[in-house]
Parts: structure tokens; sequence; C-alpha cells
């Protein structure tokens, strides 16, 4: 029958808990689709990037000229044509090699600019009429083309070219020819670099997206290394020490099982804490669970504190090293005496763990660790050089370990201010 309440139970457990799980799979699916759609800044979703597709239909600019051909309007018609095909040729490769930054700075797509320029010259003065249009179709490829400082030197100057020209076969008529040179150059130019930096700009709003991930998977994975691990050893060292309590000493060994359950409820609050990213240590709470893991460990500890006040934010930095140092004293040393001190002035803190075990570390200092190692101690080196401070740990003269951390006595997360 046990077994059966236990289905029971566990039917009853699965049936309470669909509500919350419908509820967090309708959250999941209303952040992920609100993340897909942006945040109103931007699209969500902004499309290819525009091509050289998008300036072929102003060659419609250019039928008057092909109307003036085929109704037999233009003297040698064969050149006329010639010099059309021309035009529309260079035009097709310089608005499509305008797109990608490495093509458009390129030699032959300027070279062939110039050349549409020469050509556009020498159809306006031999025909005139409709053929002074092609003046703003050679603005359009130029604004594509050219960019930054000297965009306003070019377009003046072939704005210059095209009344000129235009003056010569068509008078005041020319003052439109100019204008829409003028103008179709500029906003040509305008609306391609806009363009181009809102992509940029997405661009870099993905990077930093991604980038915060990774700082926050970093921060997470750190936290949870380093409460899980000082935690979990200072569980088992205090469970064998009330399995060897328990023979001789049933109330001692009751105090170590209340120290278990102590242990592990504050590791479940300091998980929560991590994990919603709140957490801010007490050195001086540390140092007492300091003191309890070592004796439970049956290693003597000495602390020692002095020195100025210091901010939450130092105060928690050293925190988590003490936690490390302390873990690997009681883990890998085989020590039977560790000091703690903690001491500075008003611009400089420093914390030394130092024991008189064999010297074991987790991970051997290698080079370019700045000689320090295991996983806890490269986290810890991290977090300390992004507040301004350093972490240095080795073998001492005297065959023991040491950690020494030193923090500026106000010490502010770089990173984060950075951002």
């Amino acid at each position: 029958m046990s077994w059966m309440r236990g289905i029971g139970g566990r039917g009853r457990a699965s049936r309470a808990g669909r509500p919350f799980r419908k509820a967090g799979a309708e959250r999941f699916e209303a952040e992920r689709g609100s993340a897909c759609e942006g945040d109103g800044a931007t699209p969500g979703n902004p499309g290819p990037p525009p091509t050289g597709f998008a300036l072929l239909p102003w060659l419609l600019l250019g039928m008057g000229s092909v109307s003036n051909l085929l109704q037999g309007g233009a003297a040698q018609p064969w050149i006329g044509g010639t010099g059309l095909l021309a035009f529309n040729s260079l035009y097709v490769y310089v608005t499509f090699r305008a797109f990608r930054k490495v093509t458009r700075e390129a030699r032959s797509t300027r070279v062939a600019l110039v050349l549409m320029g020469a050509v556009t010259c020498a159809l306006a003065i031999g025909y005139g009429g409709n053929w002074l249009y092609f003046f703003p179709l050679l603005g359009l490829a130029t604004g594509a083309v050219v960019r930054g400082p000297w965009l306003g030197r070019t377009a003046l100057a072939l704005t210059a070219l095209a009344a000129s020209v235009s003056a010569v076969r068509a008078g005041w008529d020319a003052v439109n020819v100019a204008y829409g040179t003028f103008l179709s150059t500029m906003v040509t130019a305008a609306i391609l670099s806009l363009s181009e930096a809102v992509r940029e700009l997405r661009a870099a709003r993905e990077e930093l997206a991604r980038r915060a991930v990774e700082k926050e998977r970093m921060r997470f994975s750190r936290d949870l290394h380093d409460l899980l691990g000082h935690t979990l050893s200072v569980i088992v060292v205090k469970s064998e020490a009330a399995r060897r309590l328990a023979p001789r000493d049933l109330d001692a060994a009751l105090a170590q099982v209340t120290d278990i359950e102590s242990v592990g409820r504050q590791a479940l609050t300091e998980i929560r804490e991590a994990v919603t990213g709140y957490r801010e240590g007490s050195l001086a709470t540390e140092l007492d669970r300091a003191r309890s893991a070592l004796s439970a460990a049956r290693v003597e500890p000495v602390v020692r504190r002095s020195g100025p006040v210091l901010s939450p934010r130092t105060e928690a930095l050293l925190g988590w090293v003490l936690r490390e140092a302390v873990t690997n004293v009681v883990r890998h040393s085989g020590a039977t005496r560790c000091e703690i001190t903690v001491d500075g002035t008003a611009d400089l803190v420093r914390l030394t763990v130092s024991d008189d075990g064999t010297g074991a570390c987790p991970v051997d200092p290698g080079p370019g660790t700045g000689g320090t190692g295991g996983t806890g101690l490269k986290g810890l080196t991290e977090r300390l050089a992004t507040a301004g401070g350093s972490l240095r740990a080795g073998r001492t003269p005297r065959g023991g370990f040491e950690v020494r951390a030193e923090l500026p006595a106000e010490a502010v997360d770089r990173t984060e201010t950075a951002v």
C-alpha cells in the first residue's frame, strides 16, 4: 500500500505542478516572441541588405534618350546607341559594387565612375535634350560610391559640371539639371549611409548582448563553483566529524549534524541570491564560517583582522577569496594550522591565508597564470582584476601554501562601470 500511496502522491504532485509548468511555458513563449519582434527601436527582422537592384529602376530616366533614338531624332544613332549601352553598363557595374565597402573603395570602381562621367558629358554635349538627364543618374551613382569628407566637394564639382554642360545645350534649363544632379548625389549618399549605420548599430547591439550573456554565464559559473565547492567541503568535513564523534560523544555529533543543517540552509539561500545576482557577502560572516570549517577539519584557525572599514564590494570579493582558500586548505593541504590575516591602509586592503600543510594546490600553477592555480583561484584572479586588485598563490619557504589578495579599500567593478 505504501508504494501505491507513493505513486498517488507523485501523481498529485505532477497534477499540481502542471499549471506552473504551463505558465512557465507561456511566459517563455511570450519572452521569445518579444525578443524576436524587438523592442521597438529597430525591427526584429530587418531583412536582407540592399543591393544594386534598388538603384536599377532609376535607369528609366534615360527612356527619353531611347525614344529619341527610335524616332530618328538623333544624328548618327549608332553612336548614341553605343554611348547609351556603355552608360547603362557602367551604371550597373558601379551601383552593384557600391553596396560592399571593399568593392566600393576599389580602384576599378572609381575608374568606372570616371568613365561614366566622360560618357555622360559626351552624350550631353553631342545630343542635348533628354540626354542631359544622364547627369542625375551620374549623381546617383556618385552618391552610392563616394562617402565621407569627399562627398560634399565631389557633389559640388559634379553639379558645376552638369550646369556648365547643360547651359551650352539647354540654356536656363541647366538649373533643373544641376539641381537634380546635386539632389540625387546627396540623397543617395545619405540614405545608403544611414542604412549602413543602422546595420552596424544592430550588429554592435547583438555583440553587446552576446558579451553580456557570456559575462553573466561566467559570473554564475564562478559563483556556483565558489558556493558549492566550499559548502560541500564543509558538509563533508562536518559529516566525517559527526561520524567520528557519534560512538563516544553523541551530543557533540548532534551539534555537528545541526551545523550541517545550518550550512545546507545557508547554501540554499546563497544559491538563490547568486542566481538573482544580488549576493554581497560579509567578511565577518565568512571569517566565522572559516573558523568553523577549519575546526571541524582538525585545523587550528588563527584569525587576525585590522585596518579600515571596507566597502561592501571589497568585503564581498575578500569573502570569495577567503572561502576558496579555506576550502583548499580543508580539502588539499593536510595542514594542522591555518593563519588568516586581514590588514591594510586607507587605500589598500590585504587578505592572507597561509597554512603549514604539504603545499598542495588543486592544480599546479602554470606559466602565464600569475602564480595562481586551480579553477577557483583562476576565477578569483579574474574577479579581482575587474576591481583593480590582484591575487597571488603559491608555496611558502616553510613548506605550506599561501593565498594573498590585494584590493583597493573602495573596490569598484570596472567591467560593470564601463557598461
